[in-house]
């Protein structure tokens, strides 16, 4: 399947592979900024990105706008001339003040998911920032571009629909995700790019849609260009390389997963989300573990009622404590077997075959 640019309003990406925004701290400005080099899309996640800071467990708010700042200027130190992005859940306590924050330091794209971003548009007024819903079915697409459309009289600049095979949080429920295979995705997926394109058309532009969730190789891209996505995200895939900013142990817990450890696991968010099982997340199905302190990352939860704090799980992750660990996964995290360069990845998705 031939391949060509991913062109998002004045920005194009040779190699049409969106690099999935992972947190906390597995994809930062190193992963981000290498990705972007090669002529992608790089996305940085803004989920506590603060949290190496000194100032993060008495200030996490500061500490995170401070950071987002930091990593988007350190990956265009890579890639001055490439896409950098960044991910900001719609679920962040503050949310507003995360997509200031990255639209005042330049970046070239947000993405925001886990929830619908309805005001996201307000925020990036007159700035030259293009904004990305995540959606999980035709339903949520309709929803985000009617309401933008009428609201704010403005289309998405890029759609991103994350299908059921994606690691993290998922937009689906518990039972749909038990039956992947009965589920007929690729017509969602194909109803979503036909609505896409009704609104591309009322305001005389492309919509690019990106379609994210289990694509590993070259052939699962090729799969979602042929049913008429423009370019792919692409997330576990890039955590076993050498550049991706997460704990050497972190990398090679994927490595030696295998597929019967990968399991759909319950999140304090109260949604489902897919990881590798270990001690921790046995732990979790048993007793409460509570949490140390609160950082405020997510608009609505209680700290006196959540199983297991979700920022300490995932900073765990990060720092490579991966039996203490949240570790979040997509469903082809097993097939890693080696530690790759972002440069040998991105050479299997060229459009220059």
């Amino acid at each position: 399947m031939n391949c060509k640019p991913l062109v998002i309003g004045d920005l194009t990406a040779k190699i049409p592979v969106v690099q999935g925004g992972m947190g906390v701290g597995i994809s930062l400005h190193r992963l981000a900024g290498a990705v972007a080099a090669e002529g992608g899309v790089g996305i940085i996640s803004t989920a506590q990105i603060g949290f190496k800071d000194p100032e993060f467990d008495r200030n996490p708010l500061k500490a995170n706008l401070k950071a987002i700042g930091e990593q988007i200027l350190k990956a265009r130190n890579i890639a001055p001339k490439g896409i950098i992005g960044v991910n900001i859940m719609v679920a962040t306590k503050n949310y507003e003040e995360y997509v200031k924050a990255a639209v005042k330091a330049g970046v070239d794209l947000i993405i925001s998911g886990a929830g619908l971003p309805v005001t996201l548009p307000e925020f990036v007024e007159k700035s030259r920032t293009k904004i990305a819903p995540i959606v999980s079915s035709l339903k949520s697409a309709s929803v985000i571009c009617k309401l933008w459309d009428r609201k704010y009289h403005k289309a998405p600049d890029m759609v991103v629909i994350e299908g059921p095979r994606a690691g993290g949080h998922l937009g689906f429920t518990v039972e749909q995700l038990e039956h992947i295979d009965e589920m007929d995705f690729d017509g969602e997926i194909r109803s979503i790019i036909a609505l896409v394109s009704e609104y591309g058309e009322k305001y005389n532009k492309h919509i690019p849609v990106v379609v994210a969730g289990g694509i590993y190789d070259r052939s699962d891209m090729d799969h979602y260009l042929e049913l008429g996505a423009d370019g792919v995200q692409v997330a576990t895939r890039f955590v076993t390389t050498y550049e991706c900013d997460a704990d050497m142990d972190y990398k090679m817990s994927y490595i030696n997963a295998k597929k019967e450890d990968i399991k759909i696991v319950k999140s304090p968010v109260g949604m489902p989300g897919r990881a590798i099982m270990n001690p921790f997340m046995e732990k979790t199905k048993l007793e409460r573990v509570p949490a140390a302190k609160c950082r405020q990352c997510l608009a609505h939860c209680n700290p006196a009622e959540i199983p297991y704090c979700i920022t300490d799980a995932l900073i765990n992750a990060a720092k490579g404590d991966v039996e203490n660990a949240l570790l979040f996964c997509g469903e082809n995290a097993y097939k890693a077997e080696k530690l790759e360069h972002v440069s040998d990845i991105m050479k299997e998705f060229s459009c220059e075959k």
